[in-house]
């Protein structure tokens, strides 16, 4: 499943006090089906959840994972943002990014995109012409960040990572592999800069093998199981694929893998994420997140009068075969 991989046995170590306390799970919530951009399906990870509880988060969508024909891989046209971050992580597959700001790139399997659509920014995510043609498989993750009230007419910024750049660490046993995408875990500093303290991670648990990740107190935190089950939290709560879990009153995550996975799956695979919460109001309209409706309004004005900058000259437009 994902790209970026190593032996656990040779990485750095997470370690937990022994007067750490796991985290208990406050919430388990399913994720329902749908679609989006031009029509390729997400199970949207935080429906169901209380914005209270993902805040500094605002949406995630798994994007697939699918398994397109020839002609079939989608993506999402030309469109505009204001307001908030989108990190984008691709496990299979390819994305081309482009926006009006003058970023732009090819996201490969491991890698990861972030955007800070701040003031205003157009941009387009598009499989490559290859990949429509051959088809195959397209799965990843993208994650809305707010902004600070202060920070959300900053100005827009694209860093381009790719897998080779993340942090790499393992379970004290060895039993998980732990990405860092973003953010900072027990000194563990992922690439990129957020405008927002946070961690985000993807781990990779052996079957039967029990992780204990430290978490910052501060943090609010969100593990989403993109393939396989387990359990989660002190209780040891039972989770699967398409689940996320919200954890809270503890200094440590807790997951472990059940014995027996499906034969397509070598491991358990969880998105934990978490971040200081901004605890302020947020009002938000299609692509546009701001604080109150008027800056909203501002915000459609804006755009309509073209003041998020311009698609440039030969842009990079869907691929119809």
């Amino acid at each position: 499943m994902p790209a970026a991989t190593a032996d656990p046995l040779t990485l750095p170590r997470l370690t937990v006090g022994a007067a750490d306390r796991p985290r208990r799970v406050k919430v388990i919530a399913t994720a329902p089906p749908g679609l989006e951009g031009e029509g390729f399906p997400v199970r949207r990870a935080f429906a169901g959840l209380e914005p209270r509880d993902v805040d500094p988060f605002l949406m995630m969508d798994q994007m697939g994972e699918v398994d397109y024909a020839p002609g079939e891989p989608k993506g999402t046209p030309w469109h505009p943002h204001r307001g908030f971050e989108t990190f984008t992580y691709l496990i299979d597959g390819e994305f081309l990014h482009q926006d009006s700001n003058g970023g732009g790139g090819a996201i490969q399997p491991g890698g990861t995109q972030y955007m800070t659509a701040g003031d205003g920014i157009l941009h387009i995510e598009t499989p490559p012409e290859h990949l429509v043609l051959s088809g195959g498989v397209f799965h990843g993750l993208q994650l809305w960040i707010n902004l600070p009230t202060e920070k959300k007419r900053i100005a827009p910024q694209y860093q381009d990572l790719q897998g080779e750049d993340s942090a790499m660490v393992a379970s004290e046993d060895g039993g998980a592999l732990v990405r860092v995408l973003a953010g900072e875990l027990a000194g563990h500093r992922g690439p990129g800069i957020s405008h927002t303290p946070l961690a985000i991670t993807h781990l990779s648990i052996s079957p039967g093998a029990r992780v204990e990740i430290p978490w910052p107190k501060d943090f609010n935190a969100l593990a989403y199981v993109l393939a396989g089950a387990g359990t989660v939290g002190a209780e040891g709560a039972p989770i699967r694929m398409g689940q996320s879990a919200v954890l809270v009153d503890g200094d440590t995550v807790v997951l472990q893998a059940d014995e027996s996975l499906d034969s397509r799956i070598p491991a358990m695979e969880v998105f934990l994420i978490g971040g200081v919460p901004l605890r302020q109001p947020v009002f938000q309209y299609g692509p546009f997140v701001m604080s109150t409706r008027q800056e909203v309004v501002e915000a459609f004005e804006d755009y309509q009068a073209g003041r998020f900058g311009h698609i440039p000259p030969e842009a990079i437009q869907p691929f119809r075969p």
